[in-house]
This record gives structure tokens, C-alpha cells and sequence, in this order.
């Protein structure tokens, strides 16, 4: 079976029974990809011959077989079909005979090293056209499992082909060329057309367009980019031209180190697996002890005991059947191929989930803590209200004031308000930052001051009319600015981080999983709780520091179990790193956050939370049926070869079917809606 081989597929061929590794290998550079080209090209003309050969061994053991049952055990043809039969056996099981000598050497009970002994004793006493057709449905079964096999372990990086190879480039004389893609120096100007694939990481420096962020975050809906916004590798341009600045080269692109981090995730075993890992290497052991103890014993304890004796060489055909049975790999690879599965299919959905022992555990998830600012809210200051005060007073004028007071500000309050009014400015003289305070400057030949509460408050501009607008926004947890005049304030101004559209859908959807929700925070109390009570979530905890965020999380974990914590900023990373799982809200968030998480969420949509833990719950479901059907079919077939009913057709149908069972079972994860709230499957 030298085309085929079992390691392939994450079992290793020596030793089923041995625990699986996935190989995981390093984001290759563009050259590396056409050299990999090559040899692929290599590899599925080897596959090719590898079809040839086990269609020309299943028509031999067909001949085989039709010999046998035209002459029977005796007649001139013996011969001929015994030589058809050994052909049968060469051409499909060659490779399986070498890794089971060498397996046999070792000491090592596998796969290869069973179907070797159970195929060569079936030959020896007189069931060669079984053996021949055994071991050719065994080697095409086991094409077919690598095959699928692959196909998990790859799914996800294929997305590494929606980098183009090439792009446009600027030169000095200021000519655009063509130049590969792995060749382009860093802060070099890309160019890309309307309807093209981005190759490159980079900021935009002009043009303005949307942009399929599918790729990379999950999203289904083109977003609007334009000048200093982010572009990312393998996402499509939409209708308009774009030129960027490119920020990371081909092998360090997000894409790329997405694609690097599922498949290192792919490698780490799931708690599941090192279970049935630890069980395997009993259970091979065990029950070809039980097919020895068949051979040897049951002729004589039958005779022994006055029952119709078996014959010795019934009972090595028993036993020989045991020995098929015995192969645990349906139970071995049906963990890691249904892990590989789901942490492709998360990525898929903009989830980057950094290892199997995460996916498996989000299902258990008692609790979750979630940071205030960029993660339930937007992470930027808008004005949501501003009022006018005193009778008589010039909403447009007032307006056209404190924009031209904002907007030469680099404060985000500031910037929010000259954001949130957009009218037109007028000239300032004698301009002044007050630093932590607000602005000042001259309009008109009238002092006019865009400020806190305490700066108008010390000059006694403040009465009872201004401190009761002021308790009506900082109730609702906003920040308040106040325009004034050298006599009175004229208007308030409420700057607030308003939530995310997703993060009340969110919070809803983890109070159905059976998650509760609690808002830590570094702002004030009340901001906390006003923006908590918006998002839905029951309970939150305010004036938080980074240490103190870290002891939150520590008295969740003593109070619920297993918890969770979301954050974006690097005064999350010690929550995130202590929390039984930690999500690090990706678009948004820090390299240090995400360091530190345990899963990613590539588009900032706190809707992926729940997201993980239903996947995780399905995953967990999926593992269940495999064990169960992978043990299930072995224990009735070991119990019908103990009692003499069973034959090695079955025994193989027994070992391969279930394999390609479990693997077609695990392989439904790829296409599994993430977004339905069901959990049965």
C-alpha cells in the first residue's frame, strides 16, 4: 500500500494505535509555493498510478474469487488463482507489508503490522481469494480516508490562493509595474483596479472604495475603506481604484499568519483525542491478545468441555478475523478529523481558534466578561445630543461656534463633536488649548470657551439650569462639553462611545446558551452601567485597572466555574490570559490582546462568541457519535468473531466502514452553519 499511506492521514502507519500528528507546516513564500506546485503536480501522478494499481488488485481479487467459486477447493485452477490472488495482494498491500515488518520489529502493534498477519495466515490456510479481496478494499478504503483526511487538514489553506501573485507598483520615475508579489519592499505604493484581489497588507494613501473583507473576517457585507484605512490580503476591491502603502510583505500578511495559526492549532490534540489516544494503546494490545487466546485456546476448550469441537484451523480463521477487527483507526482519526474540521470552519467565519483544547472547552463556558471600550461599544466617541441654552439663542450659530472650536482640536471628544455637527467654520483668533480641559478662542470679537464642567464652573458660569442638563447626560454614563461666553454657557454638547449594533443580539444569544454576562470596565461606574444596561448585560464593575480587571476575572472563576473574557486593549491582556478562555477582539484590538487570547474574532463581532461556543458544542456532539460508532461496530463484530458468525468480508467492512463513517461524520463540520442556534445534529 506504498501509494497510500495510512500516515497520511494523520495515523501513523506503523502504529495505529499510537497517537496522531498533524503536520503543521510554516506559511510558505511564494517560491516555495511554485516548488510546492511541482511537486504536487508529482504528488497526483503518483496518486494517479496509486488508482491504477488498486483498480488492476480489485479486479484480480475478482478473478480470484470468481475462480474459487467455479472450482472450488479443488481442480486445475488451484494454482492459477492462487498466483491471481498473490498479484492481488502485492499490488495493493506492498507498502502494507513493509511498515508492518518494520512495525513488527519494534515491536509495535499497528494497522499494517495486523493486516499483514491476518492476510498472509488467511492465505496460508486456504483463504486466499478472502486475503486477496481483504487487502485490496482495505487499501482503496484507506485512499479514500486520506483523501477526505486532506481534505480537513487543507480546507483552510486554500484561502492562501486569493493573494494575487502579482501587482502594480509605483516606481521612482513614476510609472507603474508589474512585479511578483513576494518581491515588493515594504512601504512601496500598490496600486489596485476596481473588481481586484488585494496581494498585500498595506494602508490606503488614495482612492476610496468597498472592500469584501470575506477572506480575512467573515463578513458577508462589503465595507467602505478609504484613506488611512487598513487593506488586507486576499480581500477584493470593489468599484473604485485604490492605492496603499504596503505594511507587511507576502509571507507575513494577515491572511498568511491566519492560515499559519489554524494549522499550529490543527497540530496541538484536543483533550478528546489524548483520551482515545491513551485508549488505543490498550485496545489494539488487547484484543490481539483475545485473537491469540482464540487460535490457541478455543479448539481446546471446546473439546474440553463436550461441545462440538472447533477445528484448529477454524479457529485461526477466527482469529485471523479478530486480528481485522482489532484496528482501532476508526476510533484514532475520528477526533483529529473533526477537530481539523470545525477550526477550519471557524476560520472560515472570521474565528481563529489557536488549538483543539480551546474549541473543545468553550462549550463548558459558565460566564463571560466583557471590556467596555472596543469591545461591546464602537471604541469611538460620537456626539449623540447637544441642547441649546436660554430663550432666543441661535441653534446655527451656536452650532457653527463650537465647530470651529472643535475642529482645531485634537481631543476625541473634540473630534467627535466637529464630526457629529459638520456645518461650516468661521475664523479664530488668539486660539488656545486648554490642556485636559477644552479650547478657547476668539469668533467675532467674542471670547468663546468649548470645555469641561470644572473650567466653566471656576468661572463661575454655572447655575442650577446647567447642572441639571449636566446629571441628565452623566446618568446615561456621557461625557459632557459645555460652550460658553465670556457671561453664560450657550449649549452642552454629550459625547458618548455608543454600543455596537451586534452587542445587545450578542449578549441575548449567550443569557439562551446558558452564559451569563458581566461589563468590566476602566471608565467611571456610571458610564459602565449605563452602557451595560444598553448591551443588556445584568451586571457591571467600573474604575477598573488592568490588576483589577485581573482579580474581576479571578472572583468569576471562583463564583461561576469556567469563564470567558473579550477585550481588545493591552490592558486586557492580563484578563485575557487568565481567563479559562480568552477572545481577543481582533479588527480592533492590540498585537498584545491577541497574543494573549485564546481565540481571535477577526471582524469585531461579538455575535462570533456564541458563535464558539455553539460550534464547540456541536464538535463535542460530533466527537460523541464518532466514539460511539467507531466503538459500537467493533464491539459487534469482535462479538459475532467470537461466536464463530463472523467472516473477513465483514471484519474489513467492520474496520474501513467504520473509518470512512467516522470521517464523513467529522467532515459535516466544514459546512456547518455556525449562525443556527441548534445543537442537536
Amino acid at each position: 500500500m506504498a501509494d497510500t499511506p495510512h500516515s497520511s492521514c494523520g495515523c501513523d502507519a506503523d502504529a495505529c494505535a499510537a497517537p496522531v500528528t498533524w503536520t503543521a507546516p510554516r506559511p510558505a513564500s511564494r517560491d516555495a509555493q511554485h516548488d510546492h506546485a511541482g511537486h504536487a503536480h508529482d504528488h497526483n501522478h503518483d496518486q494517479s498510478a496509486g488508482v491504477v494499481r488498486l483498480g488492476a488488485a480489485l479486479v484480480l481479487a475478482l478473478i480470484a474469487e470468481a475462480l474459487h467459486f467455479v472450482t472450488g477447493d479443488s481442480g486445475v485452477t488451484i494454482p492459477l488463482g492462487l498466483a491471481v490472488a498473490a498479484v492481488a495482494i502485492w499490488l495493493a498491500g506492498a507498502g502494507t507489508y513493509t511498515s508492518g515488518i518494520k512495525a513488527l520489529r519494534r515491536g509495535r502493534l499497528g494497522i499494517n503490522a495486523l493486516m499483514s498477519v491476518a492476510v498472509t495466515g488467511a492465505f496460508l490456510i486456504g483463504r486466499w481469494p478472502e486475503a486477496a479481496m481483504v487487502m485490496a478494499l482495505y487499501a482503496i478504503a484507506e485512499m479514500i480516508e486520506v483523501r477526505a483526511a486532506d481534505r480537513a487538514r487543507n480546507a483552510i489553506r486554500s484561502l492562501l490562493a486569493l493573494a494575487p501573485e502579482q501587482a502594480e507598483v509605483l516606481q521612482s520615475d513614476g510609472r507603474w509595474q508589474t512585479a511578483a508579489a513576494e518581491q515588493i519592499a515594504l512601504q512601496a505604493i500598490v496600486r489596485i483596479k476596481p473588481g481586484a484581489r488585494v496581494p498585500l497588507d498595506g494602508i490606503i494613501t488614495d482612492g476610496q472604495s468597498a472592500v469584501n473583507q470575506a477572506p480575512v473576517t467573515g463578513e458577508s457585507l462589503p465595507v467602505e475603506r478609504g484613506v488611512g484605512d487598513m487593506v488586507y490580503a486576499g480581500t477584493i476591491n470593489g468599484s473604485g481604484e485604490l492605492q496603499f502603502r504596503v505594511t507587511a510583505a507576502a509571507a507575513s500578511t494577515l491572511l498568511a499568519r491566519i492560515i499559519h495559526a489554524v494549522e499550529q492549532a490543527q497540530a496541538t490534540r484536543a483533550p478528546t483525542q489524548r483520551l482515545v489516544d491513551r485508549f488505543a494503546v490498550v485496545y489494539t494490545p488487547a484484543v490481539f491478545v483475545l485473537a491469540l487466546a482464540t487460535a490457541v485456546l478455543a479448539p481446546w476448550l471446546t473439546g474440553l468441555t463436550g461441545l462440538t469441537g472447533l477445528s484448529w484451523l477454524a479457529a485461526a480463521y477466527e482469529a485471523l478475523v479478530l486480528l481485522v477487527i482489532a484496528c482501532p483507526c476508526a476510533l484514532v482519526i475520528s477526533t483529529p478529523v473533526t477537530v481539523v474540521s470545525a477550526l477550519a470552519a471557524a476560520a472560515r467565519r472570521g474565528i481563529l481558534i489557536k488549538g483543539g483544547s480551546h474549541l473543545e472547552n468553550a462549550r463548558s463556558l459558565k460566564a463571560m466578561a466583557l471590556d467596555k471600550t472596543g469591545t461591546v461599544t464602537e471604541g469611538r466617541p460620537q456626539l449623540v445630543e447637544w441642547t441649546v441654552l436660554g430663550p432666543g439663542a441661535d441653534r446655527n450659530s451656536i452650532a457653527r461656534i463650537a465647530m470651529s472650536l472643535a475642529e482645531r482640536s485634537d481631543h476625541p471628544v473634540s473630534k467627535a463633536i466637529a464630526q457629529g455637527l459638520a456645518c461650516r467654520t468661521q475664523p479664530v483668533d488668539s486660539f488656545t488649548a486648554l490642556v485636559g480641559q477644552g479650547t478657547q478662542g476668539a469668533i467675532g470679537g467674542h471670547t468663546y470657551v468649548l470645555g469641561h464642567h470644572p473650567v466653566l464652573h471656576e468661572r463661575g458660569l454655572c447655575n442650577a439650569g446647567v447642572e441639571a442638563a449636566l446629571k441628565v447626560h452623566e446618568d446615561q454614563g456621557r461625557t459632557v462639553t459645555l460652550l460658553a461666553n465670556e457671561h453664560a454657557v450657550l449649549a452642552v454638547f454629550a459625547v458618548a462611545d455608543t454600543i455596537k449594533a451586534t452587542s445587545r443580539p450578542a449578549v441575548a444569544e449567550l443569557k439562551a446558551l446558558g452564559v451569563a454576562t458581566v461589563l468590566l470596565s476602566g471608565d467611571n461606574p456610571a458610564t459602565a452601567s449605563a452602557i451595560a444596561a444598553q448591551a443588556g448585560i445584568p451586571e457591571a464593575q467600573g474604575g477598573l485597572l488592568p490588576h483589577d480587571k485581573l482579580a474581576q476575572v479571578q472572583a468569576l472563576q471562583r463564583r461561576f466555574g469556567t469563564i470567558g473574557m473579550a477585550g481588545d486593549g493591552i490592558n486586557d491582556a492580563p484578563a485575557l490570559a487568565r481567563a479559562d478562555i480568552g477572545f481577543a477582539m481582533g479588527g480592533a484590538g492590540t498585537d498584545t490582546a491577541m497574543e494573549a487570547a485564546d481565540v481571535v474574532i477577526m471582524n469585531d463581532d461579538l455575535r462570533r462568541l456564541p458563535e464558539t461556543i455553539r460550534l464547540s458544542r456541536r464538535t463535542h456532539a460530533v466527537l460523541l457519535q464518532n466514539i460511539a460508532l467507531a466503538l459500537g461496530i467493533k464491539a459487534v463484530f469482535i462479538v459475532l468473531a467470537l461466536m464463530g458468525d463472523a467472516t473477513m468480508w465483514m471484519a474489513v467492512f467492520a474496520d474501513v466502514g467504520a473509518t470512512l463513517l467516522v470521517v464523513a461524520n467529522g467532515l459535516r463540520l466544514l459546512k456547518t452553519k455556525t449562525d443556527d442556534s441548534a445543537v442537536a445534529l
